[in-house]
């Protein structure tokens, strides 16, 4: 049951480079850097925040009760650990795709969750992502993270509100509140 001061915030991070461009790959996500990250809050809607930004957004999330996220424990909290201390963001982090993997015994793809339980498609990747950026496509990648964003609230809203969402054809019951 959620508190009366309880304060939840979404937040998705898009990077400046991919793992094969970073000195230990997959295993230095911090060294990947943050191009753009973009959260979202009932008070103040959607944000954006870039790398000059890391910090403060670091200060931002340590004010919310929970900082709702997919793969955010392993990826974009690990990204912002690069800027500043992340301890107290992994305190109230809620990672929908660990909270999904406990349930399956497998990863499955936020795009999956979205296509089968809301009918949404995502309208890109990382990969994609970081060629926008590079491309000058700035604006691009700020609103496919919105969009992210936008799925990822409305995912766990989905499993909040009706408890369950849909992978591989079948409810998959979950417990968000």
């Amino acid at each position: 049951m959620r508190g009366l001061f309880d304060r939840e915030i979404y937040l998705d991070i898009e990077t400046l480079r991919l793992s094969h461009e970073v000195d230990g790959g997959w295993s230095n996500i911090r060294g990947f850097g943050m191009a753009v990250a973009v959260t979202w809050d009932k008070e103040n809607g959607f944000r954006r925040w870039f790398e000059e930004d890391a910090r403060k957004l670091i200060n931002e999330l340590e004010q919310f009760t929970k900082v709702i996220t997919y793969n955010g424990n392993r990826f974009d909290i690990e990204v912002l650990r690069a800027y500043a201390p992340v301890d107290n963001v992994l305190k109230s982090s809620l990672d929908l795709l660990e909270e999904l993997h406990k349930l399956l015994g497998h990863r499955v793809k936020l795009d999956q969750v979205a296509t089968e339980t809301l009918g949404t498609t995502k309208s890109g990747d990382g990969i994609k992502a970081v060629e926008w950026w590079r491309a000058g496509e700035k604006e691009r990648v700020v609103k496919y993270c919105e969009q992210d964003v936008t799925i990822l609230r409305d995912v766990h809203e989905h499993g909040r509100v009706k408890g369950f969402v849909m992978i591989s054809q079948r409810q998959i019951v979950v417990q968000w509140d």
